[in-house]
């Protein structure tokens, strides 16, 4: 039986779904995400599900204590909801994300995960539990990393070596940092897409932090951003129909409708349909739920399973960071706010990328991961691009002029930024250079020095 959602009878339909989301300025909103990884402050190990010492007991922890909701699949509790609007929800492998109610301003943003961090150190200290920020796992093997009892995850498990090697150390292995913002209507969604892809490997620069595979360097600056190339070229990239003429919500939902299917959500029960076609599913003829049409709600679950460098679903998803320790999640939603929520800076940041051509946008989504702001770029490098975004991005927030207590405005998040500029180097070469001196070739001493 399908969900109480409405059965969708015309393609249009899918396209006014993605239209919906566009909201007047005064209801612009910033919704941050971020991953962590935990693990055990004895052995340095990931958590396991169960058990003691887990993500179970984290989880009932702070919605006995903090007044969350449970969300379970069957009997097991899979992740928290709260009354504001945010969630907590588990990647593949355990690691802990806090997905944002939707805040007005920075201010609000950085109180929201401080509060939400203090609240998983209060359930994890006594347990002898850590958290970590890092784009990758920087000392356990994917054969060490468990698995959440997640239906999805089971079938994204199946499928993704048949479409690269390195899916299932995305699932397992990563963490990032990401913000979700809106747009007016088409046309700002178009512009704000189009800057927002062309300086998205800026973003991946300015936060690669994930040097480390397997307790040694691994070559990559920002090993995270290099596994999304070998992960299903179906779903990933830098979408370069964006920056075509006419494009729109019709463009992204003919995009979507080409992305295969990983399964069908009915009746708390994930059902397989991997490789499948959506297109298919409108016709009522799907293999895994045959005569069946789609709800809006299997469209809505549908755009969550593409995984390009900006997603659209009803708002606008950056997704090229690294996650990273405490004090620099907030830099993130500043550098993007920014940017995209001033009219004066979005135009400043076109101004930036107009003329920035597909195979150069192309080059530095392929050399960043390795290079960082070190990537060639014209008669310069990334790292100058980056000092220009940041500037841009810096003005947006200072027009905004929203003041935390101490009247300061939102440009305060961006100081860790501003940090990696001066020096000119990235937070993994940061770390690199104590890996090869004061840590002696150990990538042990990360946890604590780093350790939220």
């Amino acid at each position: 039986m399908a969900d109480a959602s409405p059965v969708i009878n015309d393609r249009h339909e899918l396209v006014d779904w993605l239209a919906a989301g566009g909201k007047p300025r005064e209801r612009w909103r910033i919704g941050t995400e971020h991953e962590k990884f935990g693990f055990t402050w004895d052995d340095l190990r990931p958590l396991p599900y169960d058990g003691d010492r887990s993500i179970r007991v984290l989880l009932e922890g702070l919605r006995d204590r903090y007044g969350w909701q449970g969300v379970h699949e069957g009997e097991t509790l899979i992740a928290l909801e709260h009354p504001d609007g945010a969630n907590i929800t588990l990647e593949p492998a355990g690691q802990l994300e806090l997905s944002g109610a939707q805040l007005e301003h920075l201010h609000q943003t950085c109180c929201e995960v401080n509060g939400h961090l203090a609240q998983v150190k209060s359930i994890a200290d006594p347990l002898g539990i850590g958290f970590l920020g890092m784009g990758f796992q920087p000392k356990w093997s994917r054969a060490d990393m468990p698995w959440m009892p997640k239906g999805r995850y089971a079938i994204m498990r199946r499928y993704m070596p048949t479409r690269g090697d390195l899916g299932l150390d995305m699932m397992t292995r990563t963490c990032t940092v990401q913000v979700n913002l809106d747009f007016a209507d088409e046309a700002d969604m178009v512009r704000k897409f189009r800057v927002a892809l062309a300086l998205q490997p800026v973003a991946t620069a300015l936060f690669a932090d994930s040097p480390f595979t397997e307790g040694r360097p691994n070559g990559f600056m920002s090993f995270r951003s290099q596994i999304w190339t070998d992960t299903d070229p179906d779903r990933t990239g830098m979408l370069d129909f964006v920056f075509e003429d006419g494009f729109g919500f019709e463009r992204y939902a003919d995009y979507l409708l080409d992305v295969p299917m990983y399964f069908v959500y009915r009746d708390g029960n994930y059902i397989d349909a991997a490789g499948q076609s959506f297109r298919d599913f409108l016709d009522g003829r799907l293999p895994a739920l045959p005569g069946e049409r789609p709800t809006i709600k299997d469209w809505a679950d549908h755009a969550t399973t593409a995984f390009p460098e900006v997603r659209l679903k009803r708002y606008l998803e950056m997704r090229g960071a690294d996650g990273g320790p405490w004090g620099r999640l907030c830099a993130l939603p500043a550098f993007w706010v920014g940017l995209l929520y001033d009219d004066t800076a979005l135009d400043a940041a076109w101004d930036l990328v107009k003329d920035v051509s597909m195979a150069e946008r192309n080059a530095l989504r392929d050399t960043v991961p390795r290079l960082a702001l070190k990537t060639p770029f014209r008669d310069g490098t990334v790292l100058d691009l980056a000092r220009q975004a940041v500037a841009i991005a810096a003005g947006g927030l200072a027009r905004r002029d929203y003041r935390n207590t101490h009247s300061a405005d939102e440009r305060i998040y961006l100081e860790p930024l501003i940090e990696f500029l001066d020096a000119g180097l990235s937070p993994a070469e940061q770390k690199l250079a104590l890996y090869h001196g004061e840590w002696n070739g150990s990538v042990d001493p990360l946890f604590r020095q780093f350790a939220y």
